[in-house]
Order: structure tokens, then sequence, then C-alpha cells
């Protein structure tokens, strides 16, 4: 499975499941263009392991969930690299409690990262990639978004929105030679799991049938072939990277 030569837009890809997947597809042959939003020194940490692959990095500080930015970002990307080829939307926050203590400002600004974010990136690259008459568009969903999760109402609602979206967009593009598929990560290890105590963390494992987190690495490497010509026929999809948390 190779990538050489393709130009990888990755958002959030400053650390986490993010930086896994930047890495993962830069040994695979690609360049990658990381976005972050605030956090300068983290990127450029990720563009130094990037470039040992011996391709190309760029940084690129953008808010996703502002059209203008997501679109100068896009616009920047094709002018230092050349093209789209693969957009990854990974940015994604949390903001967790019960409904009845979340403030308005809590969930709407969730939804406005998690789902917005990849709204703009998509419309973004989409006249792009419609041009160059190819193009895969991979969005980073949650298990939480096909089943819910007590104290994640804002988080679940913006993931299985997500889902929504990308069948849609998937359907439009199709034609065009465009892929768009849904990565649905159960429980990783990383910081966002990192905060859970170990009661928490014990219930949840109960529930997998592997008996295990999973790593970031597993999220990367499924990524990495819905990045390739391996998944040229694959569009509309949710995949599930959960150890069997969630059976369909």
């Amino acid at each position: 499975m190779q990538l050489k030569g393709k130009n990888i837009l990755i958002t959030g890809a400053s650390r986490g499941i993010g930086k896994a997947i930047a890495l993962v597809l830069a040994k695979l042959g690609a360049n990658i263009a990381i976005n972050y939003t605030s956090n300068e020194a983290k990127a450029l940490e990720v563009k130094e392991e990037v470039e040992k692959n011996d391709v190309k990095a760029i940084i690129l500080k953008a808010d996703v969930s502002k059209m203008e930015e997501a679109d100068a970002m896009v616009k920047e990307t094709i002018k230092e690299l050349g093209s789209v080829d693969v957009l990854i939307n990974n940015a994604g926050i949390t903001r967790d409690t019960l409904l009845m203590r979340m403030k308005e400002e809590d969930f709407s600004r969730v939804l406005e990262i998690n789902l917005t974010g990849a709204f703009n990136c998509t419309k973004a690259v989409t006249r792009p990639m419609m041009k160059q008459k190819a193009g895969k568009i991979i969005n980073m969903s949650s298990v939480v978004g096909l089943t819910g999760n007590a104290g994640q109402a804002n988080y679940a609602a913006s993931k299985a929105g997500l889902i929504g979206f990308s069948k849609s967009v998937a359907r439009e593009l199709a034609t065009r030679n465009i892929c768009v598929n849904v990565v649905a990560p159960g429980f990783i290890d990383t910081d966002m799991t990192d905060v859970l105590k170990d009661d928490v963390k014990e219930s949840i494992l109960s529930n997998i049938p592997m008996n295990k987190m999973g790593q970031a690495q597993d999220v990367a490497n499924l990524v990495a072939f819905l990045a390739s010509d391996m998944s040229n026929y694959i569009t509309g999809q949710v995949i599930n990277v959960d150890g069997g948390f969630v059976m369909q």
C-alpha cells in the first residue's frame, strides 16, 4: 500500500489520533499538511517527524469552525503542495457533562468544531477535487455517534451528524470519482481517554470483546487504507475501529 506523491490535509493533526495518522501516511510516501488551532510547538514537532520520511510537510493554523479560515487553509495547501488529494476531517473537541448541566455554549461549540468544521473543510476541497476528478474525504466520527453515551449529548450529536453528512456527500460526489467514508473509533488510548477514572475504564473494557483499548495506530492503519487506491470502490461507509464494542 503506497501513497507516494499524494498530498493529504489532516485537521487537528498536532496530537493524538491526528498525529498518528500523519506519521503513518508519511511513512507510506504522502506529503502532509498539518492543521492545528493553537499549539504551534506541537505542530512543528509533528512536521519534523513527518519530514524524516523524505516527504514534504507544512503546518497550517486555522479554526475549522470558521469558513474563511478553512477555505484559506485549503488554498494554502494547494499553493504549497500542488493539490489536496485526501482530506481527513479529524479536528474535534469534547465538553462532557450531563444534559441538565450542559450550557448552550458547550453544546454549540462542540458542534461547531466537530460537525460544522467538517462541513467547512469538505466544501472548501470539493471544487478542487471535482476539477481533478479524484479525491478521498475521510471523516473521523466515533462509536458514540452510533450508540450515544451519557454525558456526551453534544459529542454524540456531532458525531452522528457527521455520519449523515458523509453519506449525503458521498452520494453527491461519487460520479466525480471522489470517495467519502467515515472512521468510527471506539475507546482509543489517547489524551481524551487518559482522564477517565480506573473504574470507568474497567467498565468500558468489560464491554469490549477484545478486552483492551485500541491504539491510535489502529485507527491510522484504517485511514491509510481508505486514503490509498486500494479503496477506490468504497464510499459512503462507516467502519468501526473498536475491538468489537459495537456490532451491527
